[in-house]
């Protein structure tokens, strides 16, 4: 593909002018200021950062590369996890941000102990390595290589680890969430425009819904045996991925903890939210027009859905291609280098939130408890070496993701098997006084166990396992969670102190009630939250 030298000025440009601006912008004088960005953020910096730390290889590239397969289906993923964002800003949002941890494992162990601290760490570690920062420099590296085509992609991979290294380790946090802010900007406003120069291109809204809206291509709701999203598994599956992507990832609630208060958390969460909503338009249609349009310039494809392997064999198509694709066909010279640095430096502050997350999880998880004596200089630096680290890692296991049919399919199923036991033992927890410290790790470790042998089962020994992974992540959560039930009523009383601080009561849904008397409605985050589940449905019964 033929990019302007206009356009690659402008590229190099952009991304040389956010690395400026985000070291600086970065804080790093103490451990508080450098993971946590000083706890001072405010409600749209926090939604924006959420947005931008969110829109990775799973909502951009991958969203467009399924909405090519299979349509709009792969928005149940966002709209019932707006859903998601509105049950965490309630309920236990306020649980985080008042105790004032740096991760989410330290939460574990204040409601339970440190076992099941540390092995939600090591998990949350694990994957933040192989799903999140992986499969980002992956997306990051199929941008470059369109535009650089003689490039390796070994090597590209490598300068887009360096790009986002280079700012968030030296700045930690704050330089990360700055950068953000330009960042999602650009990305809403140029998907925004490829959108209205997408549907021009296939003739309007009335031609895209004359060619797909006879069959499955614009609808929500999908037969049981959907090879995307069945309809069962939207409404009990995708749930418990969207929890723990938006309420249980160090990578997204690190960013929520930076918030000055409860208030802004709240409304930065449900701001993003808002945002959300506008997926469909901006990243998963702009899919389906490139169907459309021949875009890969492959005659008679044909009418029915195609999974992602076969479209790579049979006629060539990559579909993780299909959005940057879409930018080089439809938009002008200037535009092009506009939205590409857009799409890289949102890529890149995904791979920038994951550095800060993991830093993070093994400075004040592992590392602080090791040396006690540790002040925080030393834990900054402690955190800047254990993001170079998993750089490394990262870069090392990027280049296997090309093994899998497509990005959303990598990351979505391997979540579904690692994220139910957390989930679960996140929801007792909270809501469930009996809960005690053995039960969730029995709890942990038995979801895990259930997680590993289907795995093993499917990638190792090639055994075909004929249910959806919508449907068999409920499944495991039940399984674990019911072995934290029966493991914690067979063992001794949880601390009831813990349980105390930790466990939600309808005292404080009457507390905060009483709080919320006399605040203007667009002020009043159970208003916002209202509108907001309003405007899910609305979308949901738009495209049934």
């Amino acid at each position: 593909m033929n990019i302007s030298t206009i356009d690659i000025a402008i590229l190099v440009a952009f991304i040389v002018g956010i690395i400026w601006w985000a070291l600086k912008n970065g804080k790093s004088q103490d451990s508080t200021s450098y993971f946590l960005a000083g706890r001072n953020m405010t409600w749209p910096v926090v939604g924006l950062s959420l947005f931008a730390a969110s829109v990775s290889s799973s909502t951009l590239m991958g969203h467009s590369g399924e909405g090519f397969i299979t349509g709009i289906a792969v928005f149940n993923y966002n709209w019932i996890s707006v859903l998601v964002m509105v049950f965490f800003a309630l309920f236990f949002l306020p649980f985080y941000i008042k105790s004032g941890i740096f991760t989410m494992p330290e939460f574990l162990e204040k409601r339970f102990d440190k076992r099941s601290r540390y092995y939600f760490s090591f998990i949350t570690i694990f994957g933040n390595v192989f799903l999140d920062a992986a499969a980002t420099l992956y997306t990051g590296a199929l941008i470059i290589k369109l535009i650089f085509p003689e490039v390796d992609m070994f090597w590209i991979i490598v300068i887009m680890a360096a790009v986002a290294g280079s700012y968030t380790i030296i700045g930690g946090l704050s330089s990360a969430i700055n950068a953000d802010m330009i960042q999602a900007t650009i990305l809403i406003i140029g998907s925004g425009i490829l959108y209205f120069y997408a549907l021009d291109e296939i003739g309007g809204w009335e031609e895209l819904y004359s060619r797909f809206g006879d069959g499955v291509w614009l609808k929500l709701t999908r037969p049981i045996n959907d090879p995307t999203v069945p309809w069962l598994g939207m409404w009990i599956g995708i749930p418990i991925l969207g929890f723990y992507f938006w309420a249980n990832n160090q990578v997204m609630v690190q960013r929520v903890l930076s918030a000055k208060s409860i208030d802004h958390g709240r409304k930065g969460v449900l701001f993003v939210g808002f945002l959300y909503l506008f997926t469909l338009f901006i990243f998963i249609l702009p899919g389906l027009i490139g169907r459309g349009i021949n875009l890969f310039g492959v005659e008679n494809l044909p009418a029915e859905i195609i999974d992602g392997s076969t479209l790579k064999t049979t006629f060539g198509i990559n579909t993780d291609q299909v959005y940057p694709r879409l930018i080089v066909k439809l938009l002008p010279v200037g535009l092009i280098g506009l939205i590409l640095a857009a799409m890289i430096s949102a890529l890149t502050s995904t791979l920038s939130a994951t550095l800060s997350s993991v830093s993070t999880l093994f400075t004040m998880d592992f590392y602080a408890r090791y040396d006690k004596n540790a002040d925080s200089k030393k834990l900054v630096k402690v955190g800047r070496i254990t993001s170079v680290v998993v750089l490394i890692f990262a870069v090392v296991w990027a280049p296997f993701i090309a093994n899998f049919d497509s990005l959303v399919s990598y990351y979505q199923e391997v979540v579904s098997y690692l994220a139910p036991p957390i989930v679960g033992t996140f929801f007792l927890g909270l809501f469930w006084k009996r809960s005690n410290e053995y039960g969730a790790l029995w709890g942990l470790i038995s979801g895990i166990v259930v997680a590993a042998i289907l795995m093993i089962s499917k990638y190792a020994l090639g055994i075909t396992i004929p249910y959806h992974f919508l449907l068999i992540a409920p499944v495991v959560m039940v399984f674990s969670m019911s072995i934290n039930v029966i493991v914690s009523l067979m063992t001794r009383l949880p601390d009831p102190e813990k349980v105390a601080q930790n466990t939600w009561t309808v005292k404080i849904w009457h507390e905060e009630t009483e709080e919320l008397k006399g605040i203007v409605w667009y002020k009043n985050f159970r208003v916002l939250s209202l509108l907001l589940v309003i405007a899910c449905f609305t979308m949901y019964f738009m495209f049934i």
